[in-house]
């Protein structure tokens, strides 16, 4: 049998996954659905019309999806689902804005995923991120290892990229970390970022860090005030369409992800953004990293944050 992954959710950052996910050629079929009539069937044809041109044989296909679970049936058999429905923010809004109108599309998606693709990991990036990666595990009532969201992947990425336009070095010279939440108590670990192999603490001074710590912390709403319509797409369906793959060739490869934390660092019993390991059943294991008394404590904070928040969801 090939590899299959599905899509949720056929706007920009679904389609740009779509995209990403089918000129890998790891997978035989990538699945796109969407529940505006035709629009995943168009996108799905145009992509692929694109491959003669990159060169890759994955076959897409677009599934219009209805309100009872119409549609769905296309998904069966799917390795990974990839979760992007919901609305994307607007100026002003914050992550946390979008928790109803969200929470009731992602879960629907959830109960659907749970009944067609029963074997799936589930890479979830709709937002608010942390709460709807642990809505999407009650919703399909999969083992916890089996439901991730996409979080650090971005945000380290767009730690990384911060910190090398500042020094005017390349990317691959920097590697930097992101872990907490996708929010507010987002926290970014300067002792575990480097340029060069050098420490980061020793490339630039402690106000400079902080102030790409902070600029790493709002980019998605930097983003969108400067879209105006629309959040970012490209950085973070680079991101999901990562995850998707080490499950798909069940890579083992670490990454910062939205994981389910259950004794690791002291904290328990909560989504949280931490390295795990992605192999094909999602998240093999939490792996822990030295952390700075600072870096933890607030790891710590954000953890008992999210906490309260996912708390919320259970009713929703």
């Amino acid at each position: 049998m090939g590899k299959k992954v599905t899509v949720v959710g056929a706007g920009f950052y679904g389609s740009t996954t779509a995209q990403r996910l089918a000129e890998y050629d790891v997978f035989d079929t990538v699945v796109i659905t969407d529940i505006v009539e035709g629009k995943p069937a168009g996108l799905a044809l145009d992509l692929n019309q694109s491959r003669p041109v990159e060169g890759f044989e994955t076959t897409v296909v677009g599934v219009t999806t209805g309100p009872d679970g119409e549609g769905y049936e296309a998904i069966a058999g799917s390795d990974v689902v990839v979760v992007t429905a919901g609305l994307p923010r607007k100026p002003g809004m914050s992550r946390m804005d979008l928790l109803e109108t969200n929470a009731k599309i992602v879960r629907q998606v959830a109960e659907n995923v749970a009944r067609h693709a029963p074997d799936a990991v589930v890479i979830v990036v709709s937002n608010p991120l942390d709460e709807m990666t642990a809505l999407a595990q009650l919703a399909t009532g999969f083992p916890k290892n089996r439901v991730l969201g996409q979080a650090g992947m971005l945000d380290s990425a767009r730690f990384t990229n911060f910190v090398a336009e500042a020094l005017a070095v390349p990317v691959r010279s920097v590697q930097t970390l992101t872990l907490g939440s996708h929010g507010d108590t987002m926290v970014p670990v300067p002792s575990r970022s480097t340029v060069d192999g050098r420490p980061l603490r020793e490339a630039m001074p402690a106000e400079q860090i902080e102030e790409l710590v902070v600029k790493t912390r709002n980019g998605g709403a930097e983003v969108v005030a400067l879209l105006k319509t629309g959040s970012a797409y490209y950085a973070p369906s680079a991101a999901a369409a990562r995850m998707a793959r080490a499950v798909a060739e069940d890579s083992g490869e670490v990454m910062p992800v939205c994981a389910w934390v259950d004794g690791e660092y002291g904290i328990s019993g909560v989504y949280l953004g931490v390295e795990a390991e992605i192999g094909a059943g999602g998240v093999r294991r939490i792996v822990e990293t030295d952390l700075d008394p600072d870096e933890l404590a607030s790891l710590k904070s954000a953890a008992e944050a999210v906490r309260t928040k996912q708390s919320d969801i259970t009713d929703m």
